[in-house]
């Protein structure tokens, strides 16, 4: 049995994929109410292909409880935010989990990390943990960090077609946990030490976090004398040797916004290019401010009131608003006492900011200027809705002329 620690945006998934290959899993959470929701069969959040995976191994050997078992095998999915100060990881649900399966695991029990951590974080905060409570790593409990390696909107895809890193002490317990995940996961797996399942995860977000900042440096350069990015870096991408990104309004998600701050909370002197990265990504909302405050200016619009978000997650056709752009942005329109800017998105069902609103008819029906924060495919479907208003799409979508690009 395995016993899964933590049924969030990744947990719930991996349980659910080791389910449907016909292995008995117990899913532990803390959260009593997204307990109950599963244990009566609904899920906690929208998935591309989640409700039939669901389907599917609850007709197999799953249970959801909020208590930790007695059991071999642990999978630890839990929160890894980083302490805004230092920019240091945040080790506490990493560090209450383990010690809570330390209390009741058999002998021999291997303990999989599957939360991003920063490089050197098993050994600073987890063996730590297991060492004062008298266990002996490697003989009364194994520790492996197997970082997950999927997104939203694409998780049961990429979950199978991923390929996977094992850092492990002992190789014998890395090839038997490749062997686990073996049974859903049909690309390669890595086995290696600990340290470099560590940072290989780390660097993969950092590298994407520094490709989309040179984008969005792009994008500023190109306002700033009136050249259109997005033209210049389709014909730039006709190199065969180039790639850029697309620029956009912000970095969402709890992948690429967070992780490279654990590089230059560990290594302050050595993450220029990386803290660049990280300063010029989280500065775009406050871009798409300074844009909006042109158009406004631009048609003597000076009612705020007036401006519609589109958008409150991090990223098209998912209900994930971690890390969004758009929180962040109403975030940097409070500082400016700028107050009443209206909000909708289609795939965010209750109200969690002010100004919200739960029909798009009545949201288009209430403003002047919308900014098209996300390019779910709603918005796409809908743009003779949208057409009229004068738009910011900060997501290069749309399918008229005279929209307000970044």
């Amino acid at each position: 049995m395995i016993n899964i620690v933590g049924l969030g945006y990744i947990g719930l998934p991996t349980a659910l994929m080791f389910a449907k290959s016909g292995i008995k899993v117990v899913g532990t959470d803390y959260n009593e109410k997204l307990v109950n929701s599963l244990q009566k069969s609904e899920l906690t959040f929208e998935e591309q292909g989640l409700g039939q995976l669901f389907e599917e191994a609850l007709s197999n050997d799953i249970e959801f409880t909020t208590e930790y078992q007695k059991t071999d095998t642990y999978i630890i999915s839990v929160p890894t935010p980083y302490i805004k100060v230092s920019k240091k990881l945040d080790p506490k649900y990493v560090k209450s989990a383990v010690n809570s399966i330390l209390g009741v695991c058999e002998k021999g029990a291997v303990l999989i990390i599957e939360s991003t951590i920063s490089p050197g974080s098993i050994d600073r905060f987890v063996r730590p943990e297991v060492e004062k409570r008298g266990f002996v790593i490697g003989q009364d409990v194994h520790l492996v960090h197997a970082p997950e390696r999927i997104i939203p909107g694409n998780m049961i895809y990429e979950l199978e077609h991923n390929s996977r890193t094992i850092g492990a002490d002992d190789m014998v317990i890395g090839e038997r946990v490749k062997e686990l995940y073996s049974n859903f996961c049909k690309e390669e797996i890595v086995v290696t030490d600990i340290r470099t399942a560590e940072m290989s995860k780390v660097i993969e977000n950092t590298y994407r976090d520094i490709n989309i900042a040179f984008a969005n440096e792009l994008a500023k350069i190109c306002r700033s004398d009136n050249m259109d990015v997005y033209e210049i870096i389709k014909t730039a991408n006709m190199h065969p040797r180039v790639n850029i990104l697309q620029p956009g309004p912000g970095v969402g998600g709890h992948c690429i916004s967070v992780d490279p701050w654990f590089l230059v909370g560990d290594y302050p002197d050595l993450t220029n290019m990386i803290l660049m990265a990280r300063k010029t990504n989280d500065a775009m909302p406050t871009h798409v401010l300074r844009r909006i405050r042109d158009i406004m200016r631009e048609h003597d619009i000076k009612d705020i009131s007036k401006v519609g978000l589109y958008g409150l997650t991090y990223k098209e056709n998912v209900d994930d608003i971690r890390e969004s752009p758009t929180l962040q942005l109403l975030e940097r329109m409070d500082e400016h006492l700028a107050f009443g800017v209206k909000v909708f998105d289609p795939f965010i069902k209750e109200r969690i900011v002010d100004h919200q609103f739960m029909n798009f008819e009545d949201f288009i029906n209430e403003i002047e200027i919308i900014i098209i924060m996300v390019a779910h495919d709603h918005i796409k479907k809908n743009m003779e809705l949208i057409k009229d208003k004068l738009v910011l799409d900060t997501r290069n979508i749309c399918t008229f002329d005279g929209a307000y690009k970044l």
